[in-house]
Order: structure tokens, then sequence, then C-alpha cells
């Protein structure tokens, strides 16, 4: 398969992105992707060997520029309190230009999490290098004590828990779509404050 992606590819991508969100990894079906793709099995084939070549090929296409961004965020040079307001504008902007992704990464969580979190490994996404910089600050007296596993869990709860339980939420506020688009938005600025204020020194 070529880095140019033919309309056929992305049709077949978009129906197997489809088929692995609802029914999983083992519960989806080369039939079933190609009927959503309206093409025959055969021509599926002809693009993608097997289900788990094109399972790769779904979850390169959900993560390519999703990980790579968080792990740039993650590695940069910057003062600790300046990569806090990056990593949630980043991570936030993100899911808001691909909300397709907590459903499909939760599916999978949810059938394999083994195989995900290998995957996941292979990005080379590494927390140490947040826990040396939270241990640094706080050693120096910029942070209050805090562990490092508990605030990356705090943050990306916090960012990510809006889209994952969209529905119950918009549904608990009462919020029309473009109204909850805007609380989502709304949720860079208030997370920000929010964790800032949980760091401080007393």
């Amino acid at each position: 398969m070529t880095s140019i992606l033919s309309n056929t590819e992305l049709l077949i991508l978009e129906a197997a992105r489809k088929v692995f969100i609802h029914k999983g990894f083992a519960g989806a079906r080369m039939q079933e992707i190609a009927d959503e793709a309206g093409i025959n099995k055969a021509l599926l084939h002809y693009y993608f060997r097997g289900k788990d070549q094109l399972f790769e090929a779904v979850f390169a296409q959900a993560v390519a520029s999703f990980l790579p961004m968080i792990k740039d965020v993650l590695e940069a040079e910057i003062p600790f309190r300046e990569k806090i307001v990056k990593f949630v504008d980043t991570y936030v902007d993100l899911l808001l230009a691909n909300p397709h992704i907590p459903a499909f990464v939760i599916q999978e969580l949810n059938t394999d999490p083994l195989r995900f979190v290998d995957k996941l490994k292979n990005y080379g996404i590494n927390p140490e290098i947040l826990f040396e910089q939270i241990k640094m600050d706080v050693k120096n007296g910029q942070i209050r004590e805090i562990r490092g596993d508990h605030f990356i869990v705090n943050l990306l709860g916090m960012c990510l828990f809006p889209f994952i339980a969209r529905p119950v939420v918009q549904g608990m506020l009462r919020k029309s779509n473009e109204q909850y688009e805007l609380f989502l938005h709304e949720r860079k600025k208030e997370v920000v404050q929010f964790v800032m204020q949980s760091i401080a020194l007393s």
C-alpha cells in the first residue's frame, strides 16, 4: 500500500473503522467490512490481505497525527506549567478534530487491552520524562509535592472524559450539539486553571 491512499482504500478504512468501533477486532468480519464499504470481499482482500493488516492500517490512521504530537509535548524542553497548557490545548484539539478516536480506543481496550498497550508502546510514549520534570519542580520548590502517576491520570481523565461519556454528559447538562461543542472548547481553559491550582504551593 502506497503512502498516498486511493479513494477505494480510504473507503475501506472508513468502513473498517466503523465496524471495529462497533464490533472490536475480535468481532469484526472481513465480509461485514466489505459490505459496509459497498465492495466485494475479493476487492477488499486485494487492498488488505487480512483483518490484522486492515486493523493496523485503521489504527495507524487513527493515531498517526495524534500520538506523535502528544509525544512531542511530553518531551518538549519547556517549563512544567507551560507544558501543562500545551498538553491540554493539543490533546483537546486533537479529540475535537478526531471525535471517533475515543470510541475506537475504548472498544479495543474492552476486547484486547494488551494488544492496544503493545501498539501504544511502539510509539515511544514515555511518561517518565514528565515524572522527572515534576520531581525537579517539587525539589526546587516551584510546585507542591505530587506524584507523577496520579497527576498524568488526573490530567488525562479531565481531558478525555467529556469525549468518552459525551451522550451522558451532554444529556445530563441538557446541551445541544452546538452548545456541547462550545463546552468542549471551554474545557481547555477550565482544565488548565484547575490543574494549576492543584499543584500550587499552599
